[in-house]
């Protein structure tokens, strides 16, 4: 155990732009006292004469912890952006420590300085911090109504963020530049997200977002209709996609393995369910691994990983999952193999349309129990100057727990 006059040897403090001027007493205290402070560059330089020795964090992020661990036994501040617990880096200290081994002392975060500074209910608000992720994450959110508080690198990200939401069809969106807050250099400028934005954008920013336009949002259930996916025909359509996500059911922080993933519908739905999930699709074909990335992508769920090969070879070194989807390359051997591999209590489901398919299907519930479903779906079509049912390939669909 390292501690420090029976105290934790590190405090992460939280900094704002505006220094010591909205430190709380206990945060003060633990500056003054502090041997040894780390900090970005844009945190030491509003640092007032201290007795501590002054360390300046590395880039990249990662080279700063041993650095910092090897400081044990001695008083140690880490300046971290606000709020270190809420899109901060506290994360990535505490799981390099123990939990009697460190404090957290936050200010108050961007968000609840942009949510005052708006007058906005930050309750109401969607906060996302996209300064290390992907922009297009956005996209899920993209909703008219919505407002959205988001977290940026710099200007350049700024400009890029508002071009890929007036790109889907919300021009209209109002975007509200949110600089230095706190700090003695906080400024706000208003602007719509397809005018031409300040080429003078200081970092830290923040942006502020009512959403608004003619955009697609995306449905909050599942069941999108397929023009959101690029495919080629090798896609879950919409009504049985939704209907396979409903056997399937999602939950927070939970894996999904998409054996023929295709265009990526289904594992993309999955993500869509909760920001804590994840999947591996797993498809033979390489253009069509790479299209259900570049949907992934499109989508707001870049974390979708893909694994071009055949199963279940290609299964091999995956972390398990909390349920299995089988879309293609379905056969007895796959089975077999899932049933040797998974854990008991993964949840199990099979879509299948040719006569073979069917009946390896069938053989298959009569082995495993579960449940087995026809689905026949038909569509209104014109037929000369009337109208008539035109019919698809009813799918046999078997769900089971493993």
């Amino acid at each position: 155990m390292a501690e420090v006059n029976n105290a934790p040897w590190l405090t992460l403090l939280g900094w704002g732009e505006g220094g010591t001027q909205g430190l709380t007493a206990a945060s003060r205290q633990a500056l003054e006292s502090a041997e040894v402070v780390f900090g970005a560059r844009r945190h030491l330089r509003l640092l007032p004469p201290l007795n501590a020795e002054v360390i300046e964090w590395p880039v990249p992020f990662a080279d700063g912890i041993a650095k910092l661990l090897n400081q044990r036994g001695r008083r140690v501040v880490m300046l971290v952006s606000n709020d270190p617990f809420w899109f901060g880096a506290g994360t990535s200290f505490a799981q390099h420590l123990s939990a009697n081994e460190w404090q957290a002392l936050p200010a108050p975060s961007t968000f609840s300085l942009a949510a005052a500074r708006l007058g906005w209910p930050l309750e109401r608000c969607t906060c996302l911090g996209l300064h290390a992720k992907p922009l297009s994450r956005i996209r899920p959110y993209l909703h008219v109504g919505r407002r959205l508080l988001v977290l940026v690198r710099d200007g350049a990200a700024v400009t890029e963020l508002a071009a890929l939401v007036a790109s889907v069809g919300f021009g209209d969106t109002q975007l509200t530049l949110l600089e230095s807050l706190g700090g003695d250099n906080e400024r706000i400028r208003h602007c719509r997200v397809d005018a031409s934005l300040p080429d003078d954008i200081a970092h830290p920013v923040a942006v502020g977002l009512e959403v608004a336009g003619n955009g697609p949002a995306l449905p909050l259930m599942p069941g999108l209709p397929d023009h959101f996916f690029d495919h080629d025909g090798q896609i879950t359509k919409q009504t049985i996609r939704a209907i396979t996500l409903a056997a399937l059911a999602p939950m927070p922080g939970e894996r999904l393995w998409d054996i023929g993933t295709g265009s990526g519908s289904v594992a993309i739905e999955w993500l869509l369910t909760h920001t804590d999930n994840q999947a591996v699709g797993f498809e033979q074909n390489a253009e069509r691994a790479v299209r259900a990335r570049s949907n992934a992508n499109s989508l707001g769920v870049d974390w979708l990983e893909v694994k071009q090969g055949r199963a279940p070879d290609v299964l091999n070194d995956t972390p398990l999952p909390d349920a299995v989807f089988i879309g293609g390359g379905l056969s007895q051997a796959l089975l077999d193999d899932l049933w040797q591999r998974l854990p008991k209590g993964v949840r199990i489901v099979a879509n299948a349309v040719t006569l073979e398919s069917e009946a390896l299907l069938a053989h298959w519930h009569q082995q495993a129990g579960g449940e087995l479903l026809r689905l026949e779906l038909a569509n209104a079509a014109p037929i000369g100057t009337r109208r008539g049912w035109k019919s698809s390939y009813p799918i046999v669909q078997w769900r089971g727990v493993r």
